[in-house]
């Protein structure tokens, strides 16, 4: 039996050495130079991307006046330079402060007494000494109980990032609404930090700068972190994450 319970007890273990192994092949690559900085690409074309689908109004026909100086979603007489099609850029501000503090703290108690007797029942409380010896018709249940439960806890939260990157427009909903995918990758010697911002953002919320904040942004994504040697160091191995997640205790 210990011999079949060894391969299943193995498995485990051989699956983390083989993910190791690959992450091991991936930064033994890299030894003696920094972190390979991804080539600029359409974020269309991420394996992970979706198209943003939303619910929408029908959409209605802007009307056209003859004569008219006016174009339908413009803000000026001119040309608007802020993002509006399929490839725009727009910048994106982000700038988060939050902080959080909670604290409960709660006390129970309870006490409960129970008594039960048969003084009379059609005279078969005679016969309850004779099936149960000892019995005393008049207490025959007595139950008590009594708990206390205390509980406190505390959070505290302090959170603050402060970002401002570019992205492109990668879709128009039908409504007019952007969809916006931000990324940026920063090289600082052997440390990678990568950004990367999406959403969606509505045209009249875009500044005349061609800016956008991050709270005018809705199913707002943002991301921010890295790769390289400082991670590395501050990122528990394979084998430890695997025995914090299996380990019981």
């Amino acid at each position: 039996m210990s011999a079949r319970v060894a391969p299943a007890l193995l498995a485990p273990l051989l699956a983390s050495l083989l993910l190791s192994g690959c992450g091991a092949l991936a930064k033994l690559s890299e030894i003696g130079r920094p972190p390979e900085m991804t080539p600029s690409s359409d974020p269309t074309k991420d394996p992970t991307w979706r198209p943003v689908s939303m619910p929408m109004p029908a959409r209605e026909a802007a009307p056209i006046e003859a004569n008219s100086l006016w174009r339908p979603g413009s803000r000026a007489f001119f040309k608007d330079q802020r993002a509006a099609q399929v490839g725009d850029i727009v910048t994106v501000l982000v700038n988060i402060t939050d902080n959080a503090v909670f604290q409960n703290q709660s006390t129970q108690a309870r006490t409960g007494d129970e008594e039960m007797g048969i003084p009379h029942m059609f005279g078969f409380e005679a016969q309850i000494p004779k099936i149960l010896a000892n019995a005393i018709p008049t207490n025959l249940v007595s139950t008590n109980s009594s708990g206390t439960s205390n509980g406190t806890g505390a959070i505290k939260r302090n959170e603050t990032v402060v970002l401002r990157l570019a992205g492109v427009v990668t879709q128009v909903l039908p409504n007019g609404n952007l969809v916006v995918a931000a990324r940026q990758e920063v090289r600082v010697n052997s440390e990678l930090r990568e950004l990367q911002v999406s959403g969606v953002i509505r045209p009249q919320d875009i500044a005349s700068d061609n800016t956008v904040q991050h709270d005018r942004m809705a199913e707002a994504r943002i991301a921010y972190g890295g790769r390289g040697q400082l991670t590395n160091i501050q990122t528990p191995r394979f084998g430890q994450q695997v025995l914090d997640i299996l380990l019981p205790f």
